[in-house]
């Protein structure tokens, strides 16, 4: 239950994140030296939330590994995953990267041993009929390129990998000490990409998208240090709903948030959670 908790918590939080970058990045960063940079500007206080975690269990025995771990996500991902946001919007990158649990199952099955059992064919089935939902929509709004659907596939697939690395070292590392070794992995890999430091605007922007991704990397990686990534990885994924709703919300004129849109990441969710609570 501890598990289940910690991962609907990291759920909303991520989810949050995602509308507050959407809103940090409205004044525009145009090019791809500018995600770099927003995305820095992200993981700056994200990483400063987890260095106040570890200072309450102060242990970094073990931590180093997780730096690997850091590198895919949010080293890769985040970069990926701003640029995504800016090209196709907030909701329709939650969504897209809401399937990063089928992904996350498919390697958990390969390389970690964990059981094949029927419903992951239903929730698999789940996360392909949202995905095809979003990826045929007409009504989206002329500004929301769809590259950056491509740009938020990629970073699913570095979430799920690094949730497997992240549950295969579980057992070497207290959660926070973790959880900063990743944040701060992926700051050192966004900051050899990025082609100039975020400016103090910049910064004040994405502040709040930064604490919001600090406390769901911690609460996230409690969970994995309780529960199976099969179990954590689908319950994360409802991140989507979290998104879309505050999209719907409060920036619903810039989205174009409509039926489809919302039939598909209950869909994506849906599956995410038929995979993981059957396991």
């Amino acid at each position: 239950m501890t598990a289940v908790l910690l991962a609907i918590v990291s759920a909303m939080f991520f989810g949050a994140m995602t509308v507050a970058v959407r809103l940090g990045m409205r004044s525009g960063t145009d090019a791809s030296g500018g995600a770099a940079s927003a995305t820095l500007a992200t993981l700056l206080p994200a990483f400063l939330v987890a260095l106040v975690a570890v200072a309450f269990r102060p242990d970094l025995h073990g931590a180093w590994p997780f730096l690997l771990a850091g590198l895919l996500a949010p080293g890769g991902s985040q970069i990926l995953f701003t640029r995504a946001i800016r090209e196709v919007g907030a909701s329709r990158t939650s969504v897209t990267v809401g399937a990063a649990p089928l992904v996350a199952v498919a390697i958990a099955l390969v390389f970690l041993g964990e059981p094949l059992r029927a419903p992951l064919v239903l929730g698999a089935a789940a996360i392909v009929a949202g995905g095809v939902l979003l990826a045929a929509e007409r009504g989206r709004p002329e500004h929301l390129r769809a590259i950056g659907l491509l740009y938020a596939v990629l970073a699913a697939v570095l979430f799920a990998t690094r949730d497997n690395v992240v549950r295969a070292l579980h057992a070497d590392a207290s959660p926070e000490a973790a959880a900063a070794a990743t944040l701060l992995a992926g700051l050192v890999a966004t900051v050899v990409w990025a082609r100039r430091a975020p400016k103090a605007g910049e910064l004040r922007r994405m502040a709040p998208a930064g604490v919001l991704l600090g406390l769901s990397y911690v609460c996230l990686f409690e969970a994995y240090f309780h529960g199976r990534v099969t179990v954590v990885s689908p319950l994360v994924g409802s991140e989507s709903l979290w998104a879309v709703g505050l999209s719907a919300l409060l920036i619903r004129h810039t989205e174009g948030v409509g039926k489809r849109l919302a039939v598909g990441a209950v869909l994506v969710v849906a599956g995410g959670i038929v995979i993981g609570v059957t396991r």
